[in-house]
């Protein structure tokens, strides 16, 4: 298991060293997992909604709002201690934590506790998404991290995609065949939630050999007063405000398409979990596979040109192309709503990919842990917890709950056209690198 006291001094060779590649790929399996649980109940909530009596507004409090107020109270903690204390028991901790909350959403009652199940998972997935962020920068130099990034984010597309995929065919199953007499007559949403948590707990087991390695580029102690590190941070605002902006006007639209794009099949194409469950988490998985390589190259391309903030220059175009792309619930075929789905989900892998760089090659590693728990606070009471709220908000002064699918693409179209206005300032003030902000 890994030691704080005597880390793994890795030589940060090429990305195809066993001392590099190995704990890259153990870190995407983590984020695979980790990430399955967390999208998990958006394929089914439709069963749910209808075996707990809930309506909308309460389903985007499941959630959204409900999910992110952990997250504002816990990720900036996490992000602490991921700065100060040994990463990979951290993640191991983190990882039992979303294992718990996958179980207690099967065996919830009602929709308070439901609720505070996922609350546990939001904060076990996100939180190790910090860990994994600040032990991707230590296994490999600065120029290697887009492509880095890389290996980690196809492990985090790959679990957004098994969390439909995966839940969808459990739940078809379920509901097709009765579940193993262990299950003790469980729902079928709920039965496919005990077997995640069931994988989860087993893919967890491969985390107790990674070691922790040495940290690099630390410009003050890690140990260092909290108050020096957030005058650090505060430093660096002019360029880390728009930066955050930008990513966090991206999550929203993610956040609500990923929320709402089961509820608005069912509703307004008349098809069930089983039916669109496999392609879409196929879309998903494929376009966050496109969307982390073109980000992860753009960003090492950038790194490399002379223009001002050229590693951002893929974020800008991204953000400025996934505004069409949030039209996709009005179109009028499922070729057409599949096609602008999956160019919103690229934008959103690209955006993702290129900001999380940014991040490990313009911040000192003591700021790193927290500037990304910082940034997932805010994303999660902005993105996770306003943004499926207000889509429900929309819908109902459009009409009501038909109104879905028009309220969704409104609320995505606005927040994408914000995100390509914050990327471009971000840009702008991106300090050259190599410099100190």
């Amino acid at each position: 298991m890994a030691s704080a006291a005597e880390p793994l001094q890795v030589k940060r060779a090429g990305l195809l060293a066993p001392t590099t590649i190995g704990p890259l790929l153990m870190l995407a399996l983590m984020m695979t997992i980790g990430f399955a649980a967390l999208g998990s109940f958006g394929t089914i909530q439709e069963a749910a909604k209808a075996e707990l009596g809930l309506g909308d507004d309460q389903l985007a409090l499941i959630q959204g709002l409900g999910a992110a107020v952990p997250l504002v109270l816990f990720s900036i903690p996490v992000g602490i201690l991921v700065d100060r204390q040994a990463r990979v028991r951290l993640m191991i901790g983190l990882g039992l934590l979303w294992t718990l909350g996958t179980l207690f959403t099967a065996l919830a009652p009602t929709a308070v506790l439901l609720t505070a199940a996922r609350m546990l998972t939001g904060i076990g997935a996100t939180g190790a998404l910090t860990a994994a962020l600040s032990l991707c920068a230590d296994y490999c130099a600065p120029e290697q991290r887009g492509r880095a990034m890389l290996i980690v984010n196809l492990g985090k597309a790959l679990g957004i995609a098994l969390g439909f995929a995966l839940m969808g065919w459990l739940f078809g199953l379920f509901t097709d065949f009765d579940a193993p007499a262990w299950l003790g007559g469980l729902t079928p949403w709920r039965s496919a939630h005990v077997m995640l948590a069931v994988l989860s707990a087993l893919c967890l087991l491969p985390l107790f050999a990674l070691r922790e390695p040495a940290r690099h580029e630390v410009e003050a102690s890690v140990g260092a007063p909290f108050r020096i590190v957030a005058a650090e941070l505060w430093a660096r605002r002019s360029f880390l405000g728009p930066l955050f902006a930008g990513q966090v006007a991206v999550v929203m639209a993610d956040v609500a398409a990923t929320v709402w794009v089961a509820p608005v099949l069912s509703r307004d194409f008349g098809l069930q979990p089983q039916d669109f469950a496999g392609w879409v988490g196929a879309l998903m998985f494929g376009t966050g596979v496109a969307g982390a390589v073109l980000g992860g190259v753009s960003a090492d391309l950038g790194q490399k040109s002379r223009l001002r903030g050229g590693l951002l220059l893929g974020a800008v175009i991204a953000a400025g192309m996934g505004v069409p792309a949030a039209m996709f619930p009005l179109m009028p075929s499922l070729t057409g709503f599949a096609i602008m789905l999956g160019l919103l989900s690229t934008c959103g892998a690209v955006t993702g990919l290129v900001v999380s760089v940014a991040l490990t090659v313009f911040i000192p590693n003591e700021l790193r842990g927290l500037c990304i728990g910082a940034f997932i606070a805010v994303a999660g009471l902005i993105g996770f917890g306003l943004a499926p709220w207000i889509v429900t908000q929309v819908s109902a002064a459009m009409g009501g709950e038909m109104m879905l699918a028009q309220a969704l693409a409104l609320v995505g179209v606005v927040v994408s056209a914000l995100s390509f206005v914050a990327f471009l300032l971000a840009m702008r003030r991106a300090p050259h690198i190599g410099k100190p902000i």
